[in-house]
């Protein structure tokens, strides 16, 4: 018997609830906050920028009047901004049914953000860190909640060197060994943020999701150019468009089957494209002891304890 793939179609409905979306206004974010306002939840968009924001809000109420869609800053380099939007989110919500932490950026040239963090894991991980943790209570205040983090292929090729995890002074940084690091470390907090609902019995669960190759922006900085335009043509034969590598995530977050520390892909070749299905993360993902070294050193490195 063929088994049915997995589509919008199958998104339940989500009248009631409120769910967070970083970096919901381009790409995999924009896609999951039209696919969940379309279901009618209340859906928060948080982007670095308002204007860009507030853009893709009009475009979105333009094919959905009935849209609900709140725009807030948030800036996942930037404690301050978290810390920020995190009171100014309590202040208005008492529930968080999903945090969809999607935001992210990729194999970008070394930079420190102003809390002194290298750039690619700042916003990848430390960020959506200290958001889930600021959160904590408003997830624990909703029976069945989810946290959904969204990891990479490139995650295979990261390494948890803790000796110089953060490539003090760009020491022996390139931006693909950063970005596969940030992407491994987005599935090693996952399976410790579950272990960690499960020891204090709250009901919750922790799931990771990945969209193969998608045609995002966050191919910008691969390459220049003139690379980009050559191989535009020859890439776009292995991508899958934003719409379908959102399912992954979508699948995370809203699926009634989905149990916590399972890890959502396409389901084609090399799971590079194709509908959403559970898939195997690296062995290096499943190290519960470097797991727990990094959920430890998250805490000293932004000063943010669950």
């Amino acid at each position: 018997m063929k088994t049915e793939k997995w589509t919008k179609k199958n998104i339940p409905s989500l009248e009631g609830k409120t769910i967070i979306v970083t970096g919901g206004n381009s790409g995999l974010g924009y896609q999951s906050v039209k696919a969940f306002a379309d279901k009618g939840a209340q859906v928060v968009m948080t982007c670095r920028n308002l204007k860009k924001g507030e853009k893709a809000k009009h475009d979105l109420l333009k094919l959905n009047h009935n849209a609900n869609i709140i725009v807030m800053h948030l800036d996942l380099m930037d404690m301050a901004s978290i810390r920020k939007f995190a009171s100014d989110f309590k202040q208005n919500h008492k529930n968080l049914h999903i945090l969809l932490n999607n935001a992210g950026i990729m194999m970008v040239p070394y930079r420190l953000t102003k809390d002194g963090i290298e750039s690619q894991q700042a916003t990848n991980h430390f960020g959506h860190y200290v958001l889930t943790a600021l959160l904590l209570e408003n997830l624990k205040n909703t029976p069945g909640s989810r946290v959904v983090n969204v990891s990479s292929m490139a995650h295979r090729s990261g390494d948890m060197n803790f000796e110089n995890l953060l490539y003090v002074e760009g020491k022996d940084y390139t931006p693909m060994k950063a970005y596969g690091r940030s992407k491994l470390e987005n599935l090693l907090f996952t399976y410790e943020l579950q272990r960690f609902f499960e020891t204090n019995k709250i009901d919750s669960i922790a799931v990771a999701a990945h969209p193969g190759v998608s045609d995002t922006n966050l191919f910008s900085h691969v390459g220049g150019k003139f690379i980009q335009k050559i191989f535009k043509p020859i890439f776009s034969f292995f991508v899958q468009p934003p719409s379908m590598g959102a399912l992954p995530q979508l699948r995370a977050a809203v699926d009634i089957q989905v149990k916590g520390g399972e890890y959502y892909g396409p389901d084609g070749r090399r799971e590079m494209k194709g509908h959403p299905v559970v898939v195997e993360a690296s062995k290096a993902a499943n190290d519960k002891q470097n797991a727990r070294k990094l959920w430890e050193i998250s805490a000293i490195i932004t000063g943010v304890k669950f």
